[in-house]
C-alpha cells in the first residue's frame, strides 16, 4: 500500500515513540472498524486494536480522496478501548 505521511503525521509518530509504522500500516489495509469524520467529510478514521500493545486501539485519520492515500494524523484512543 502507497501513503504519505503529513507533517502533523511524523511529528505525532515522533511524540508517541510507542505508535510503530508497522501498525499504522496495517490499520490502514485491515481496519476493524472505519468511521466518517464528523467535520470534514474528506476524512476518514480507521481503528484497530494492536494486540502487542495490551490491545489498544490506534486510530488512524487519512484523507480517503487523495492517491496516495494521505495520513493525517494516528494515536491510541482511550475512548474506544472497551468499544471495539
Amino acid at each position: 500500500m502507497t501513503y504519505d505521511l503529513t507533517d502533523h503525521a511524523r511529528e505525532s509518530l515522533r511524540k508517541r515513540p510507542t505508535i510503530s509504522l508497522e501498525w499504522v500500516e496495517r490499520i490502514l489495509l485491515q481496519p476493524e472498524r472505519v468511521e466518517p469524520d464528523t467535520v470534514d467529510a474528506e476524512l476518514e478514521h480507521r481503528l484497530g486494536r494492536i494486540p502487542e500493545y495490551d490491545g489498544r486501539v490506534l486510530r488512524v485519520i487519512v484523507k480517503k480522496a487523495t492517491d496516495p492515500l494521505r495520513v493525517i494524523t494516528c494515536y491510541f484512543d482511550r475512548k474506544m478501548r472497551r468499544q471495539l
